[in-house]
């Protein structure tokens, strides 16, 4: 017998389960399923469910979850995204082991199934065409119309879809109908579509088959075959549960799972819906479905968002029936959290303003001992170069300060990270009057940023060596829509609601030497910057190009603040 892990219960879905079990429901078993269908990417929304239906059987001794595919539209699915979700889940944390299905492994069954509600009189081949469907079924306050249809019988609905599974109707002509309740109050209910015909290849079953079943009737099916007990979907399936139930209880499944529903992921300034997302890559708002921006698996690993990030927030935000929005924000602090315990700090300069050390000797270089990060010594130092000219960010110097800005100005003092205290004493401009460098002296007796004369600086900034630096490109990403509410606006422009800001790109940022070597997916924390993630497509040995993941702090929530 199962029993649960955790010493208490993290939503009301392990409520239902300790009950369950208490009553020695299903003999004690617990088992999910993922059922994803293979016609595109995963987001962010699946990440919850994902978290959900693995973290659930992880909760429980014995709990298993299945991965399976719901392949029930030859159309859109492919094999090339069967394989990405199975790589996406992987990423997040989350196996299957051999508990891998498709719902194509059950058409033979599915389609004996049809045939025994056709004996009990319970289905019917209808050549009712989609609109008069549509027309027949009634709306929210009217009941439905019978079909002309209905009452065929048995040997004919038996002869006719042996003829649908054989080819001789074209797509369109004919399918096969429950026969239910025309004025029942849950529209579900009114004869709703079982098979209908699609004349194309199926990625796995090839043309063996021209009629698919409808989601309805063989995702319930396949959970009863693979002995499901608790199935987990979100609140739009609410209202498809009593058709749920009504399959199961007509036919001789091995086991009848409880569907169970929850709110589903809403995220501001985000879209999810895979019409949406489909729109922004067909107008070329992004580069494709794994642009850092998008709210895919891949766009977030390319960004560098962490697969323990994303499970963590997904058990923060908890598992409810209410609808609401969450905040992108708490996805962005949950990747802040993680990368501040994990990510080697590094000094990068994006906006670079030259400094020439006029004291410092003309072809020398020393090295400087720098740790990778400030409290955790096991991931150990580099050591950076200082030489005579350096780089530092441009707002990192005011010719005419305002008050309280610490940083560099003429005649001031500053600390440069790991280095020594430099001062301004002159500032070069070009013909236009604009700033080109600086000429500064250093204190050699303050190396490793302390004075011995005990003197303080308020300023510490940070710098590059100008001959040493990796000269690269850096991508500066933000969200992708300036509306929190971007899927509400289904009429509206999607170019207005755009962030023209959401990617910035820096040709010739200078970054220390050693992120030559990082390696595609690596992480770092450029100082007083942000979090950046090595791009996992573009780049060259070398010369890798890095992605802005989020930024130190929200400075979406102080400018809503300010």
């Amino acid at each position: 017998m199962s029993e649960n892990r955790n010493p208490e219960p993290l939503n009301f879905i392990h409520n239902i389960i300790n009950d369950d079990l208490k009553n020695n429901k299903n003999n004690g078993r617990v088992h999910t399923r993922f059922p994803p269908e293979p016609n595109g990417h995963l987001h962010i929304g699946h990440a919850k469910s994902i978290c959900l239906n693995f973290g659930v059987a992880q909760a429980y001794a014995g709990g298993i979850c299945n991965l399976r595919f719901d392949d029930t539209n030859p159309e859109n699915e492919e094999a090339e995204y069967a394989a990405l979700i199975q790589n996406d889940l992987r990423w997040l944390g989350f196996d299957w082991g051999n508990h891998l299905f498709h719902v194509s492994d059950y058409y033979a069954t599915l389609f004996e199934y049809a045939k025994l509600l056709i004996h009990a009189g319970k289905a019917y081949v209808c050549h009712l065409k989609v609109d008069e469907i549509r027309q027949y079924r009634g709306t929210l306050t009217a009941p439905g119309k019978p079909s002309p249809y209905r009452e065929r019988s048995v040997a004919e609905n038996l002869d006719l879809f042996e003829r649908m599974r054989a080819g001789e109707f074209a797509e369109g002509e004919c399918l096969l109908r429950a026969k239910i309740d025309m004025a029942s109050p849950n529209i579900n209910m009114r004869d709703p579509a079982i098979y209908r015909i699609r004349k194309m290849a199926h990625y796995r079953t090839g043309n063996n088959w021209c009629i698919y079943p409808m989601y309805d009737y063989a995702h319930c099916i396949s959970d009863a075959l693979e002995g499901i007990t608790h199935s987990l979907c979100t609140l739009e399936f609410e209202d498809h549960r009593p058709l749920y139930d009504w399959f199961l209880d007509q036919l001789p499944v091995p086991c009848h799972p409880q569907q169970i529903e929850f709110s589903r992921l809403n995220l501001s300034y985000t879209v999810t819906s895979k019409r949406q997302l489909n729109a922004l890559v067909a107008a070329g708002y992004v580069s494709g479905w794994d642009d850092p921006r998008m709210p895919t698996i891949g766009g977030m690993r390319r960004r560098g968002f962490t697969p323990a990030a994303i499970r963590d927030f997904c058990y923060r935000i908890g598992v409810t029936k209410k609808d609401t929005v969450i905040d992108v924000g708490a996805l962005e602090n949950c990747v802040r959290e993680d990368l501040d315990k994990h990510a080697r700090r590094v000094l990068g300069v994006l906006d670079p303003l030259k400094v020439i050390i006029e004291n410092y000797p003309e072809d020398e270089t020393e090295y400087l001992d720098a740790p990778y990060h400030p409290n955790n010594p096991d991931m150990g130092q580099r050591q950076l170069p200082f030489s005579k000219v350096l780089y530092i960010e441009k707002s990192d110097f005011m010719e005419t300060p305002p008050k309280k800005f610490f940083r560099l100005s003429p005649g001031r003092e500053v600390r440069l990270r790991y280095a020594y205290f430099i001062t301004c004493n002159e500032v070069v401009k070009d013909d236009a009057g604009n700033i080109v460098a600086l000429r500064c002296t250093y204190d050699p007796e303050t190396r490793g940023g302390n004075a011995p004369d005990g003197r303080k600086v308020k300023g510490t900034i940070h710098w590059v060596s100008a001959a040493q630096a990796l000269q690269t490109e850096v991508r500066l990403y933000d969200r992708l829509f300036n509306d929190p509410r971007p899927d509400n606006k289904h009429g509206s422009d999607w170019q207005s609601m755009l962030n023209p800001h959401s990617m910035r790109v820096i040709k010739d940022a200078y970054l220390e030497p050693t992120l030559a070597e990082a390696k595609k997916e690596d992480i770092f924390q450029f100082e007083r910057t942000g979090y950046f993630c090595v791009d996992n497509k573009d780049g060259r040995e070398g010369k890798p190009i890095f992605n802005r993941t989020v930024t130190l702090r929200d400075s979406w929530a102080r400018a809503k603040d300010k």
